[in-house]
């Protein structure tokens, strides 16, 4: 974790809403210097994040992103410091416009990036990041992503939900199942950091293989212990 100081360690809150298609922002292998955004959550690459915009430092900041069409860097925070890896970040959709410049928007994760400075010369956390892709752009074993596709339909399948439009050679489908699901935020993190597809699909079926058991045993309790009431 990087640690930061001063009005940079509080952060803006979560606001839900859909996605659609991302705004095109042009492809650059480096960016010497980008805006970031600090919040409590791991942004995946493909996932989407809403986001309710109200401190006057990150408006501004959302406003330039807007004005230039940029990405910006979502980051997690924790306390006074911030994690070295993150997910660039473009915003896909407006929701809404408030008079006093508060924004409910939608941003879609894309490129991972290490934080190699920061820079907190702005109003906003800005830093100097090199953005990265997998060493080998290679999909996991046939085997494994099955395993891992069944787990995930499991775990949706206790919460009351289904698993739609999955591909087993999808290069990066342990992002796109990990950005579905609200799991554990280190967890993510140290699947974002990860460089290797077969990699990170192999850390979520051994936490997917702990994890869905463990809350199938928590409803089953729960359910059992509201059959043990008494109507009046």
């Amino acid at each position: 974790m990087l640690p930061l100081s001063g009005p940079h360690s509080r952060f803006a809150r979560r606001w839900p809403a859909r996605s659609r298609d991302p705004v095109a922002v042009p492809y650059n292998r480096h960016v010497s210097l980008i805006a970031l955004f600090p919040l409590d959550v791991v942004l995946l690459p493909g996932a989407p994040m809403p986001l309710h915009i109200f401190e006057p430092r990150y408006k501004e900041m959302i406003q330039e992103a807007l004005d230039a069409k940029q990405a910006f860097g979502i980051v997690r925070a924790q306390q006074d410091s911030v994690a070295e890896i993150g997910c660039s970040a473009e915003i896909s959709e407006v929701i809404k416009k408030y008079e006093d410049g508060r924004l409910d928007i939608v941003t879609e994760g894309q490129r991972r990036f290490k934080i190699t400075g920061l820079d907190q010369e702005r109003s906003f956390l800005r830093a100097e990041v090199d953005f990265f892709e997998d060493d080998e752009e290679q999909p996991a074993p046939k085997p494994e992503a099955e395993k891992l596709v069944k787990l995930h339909g499991e775990l949706l399948a206790v919460a009351g939900a289904e698993a739609t439009g999955i591909e087993l050679d999808d290069p990066q489908l342990s992002f796109h199942l990990a950005g579905s699901v609200p799991l554990d935020l280190d967890f993510k993190q140290n699947l974002l950091g990860m460089r290797s597809e077969p990699q990170r699909v192999a850390a979520m079926v051994e936490y997917y293989t702990l994890l869905v058991p463990r809350l199938k045993r928590t409803i089953k309790v729960k359910e059992k212990s509201r059959g043990n009431g008494h109507a009046m």
